[in-house]
């Protein structure tokens, strides 16, 4: 198997389990803590390694990097930050997942379907259409009804994935030119 191909999955699988981490945590900073949680800095990293997989070896690959990526952080959020007593950590198990595989899954067939724009068009417009329903299903699956106030929530974590994702495209240019399609 290809070194960058694993590297890249196994990023993919420890963001997931970072992200599932710190979304536990609400920014207190500046009274955020009702709009933010340090969830929101980590994940948007996801879309861009299956961007530049996408852009190096094709969407068959970065599906592979999504589903080996899935199977990595979701066994090791289960493992070691699922608290099975806890009916929010199952939640948030269970809202990652299926907001990780849906989103990423998505943003491989928007950025395979915008591949031949501009170099900033595809990388873009899919994580900002991943982000989105990764946000939205994630909160809603995680903590709908628990009392926690997901919606603003969401919004706040939305916010700053998309700011991410303005900023993720400077790495992405740089590290288009260091990796070579196999």
């Amino acid at each position: 198997m290809n070194k960058i191909f694993l590297t890249l999955s196994i990023l993919m699988g420890l963001i997931v389990l970072a992200s599932n981490f710190l979304v536990q945590f609400p920014v207190k900073a500046y009274g955020l803590e009702k709009i933010l949680t340090y969830g929101a800095f980590s994940y948007p990293i996801a879309f861009l390694i299956t961007d530049l997989a996408n852009r190096t070896y094709g969407k068959l690959a970065a599906r592979k990097i999504v589903y080996i990526g899935f199977a990595i952080g979701i066994s090791f959020t289960l493992l070691f930050s699922t608290n099975f007593t806890d009916l929010i950590s199952l939640r948030i198990a269970i809202g990652s997942g299926t907001a990780f595989l849906i989103a990423q899954l998505l943003d491989v067939q928007i950025f395979d379907k915008l591949r031949k724009q501009k170099w900033f068009i595809a990388p873009l417009g899919s994580s900002i259409i991943g982000s989105t329903v990764d946000t939205f299903l994630f909160f809603s699956i995680s903590f709908y009804g628990t009392g926690i106030p997901w919606f603003t929530l969401s919004l706040g974590d939305l916010a700053v994935k998309l700011f991410v994702a303005l900023i993720m495209l400077i790495p992405f240019r740089l590290l288009l030119s260091t990796l070579k399609p196999v």
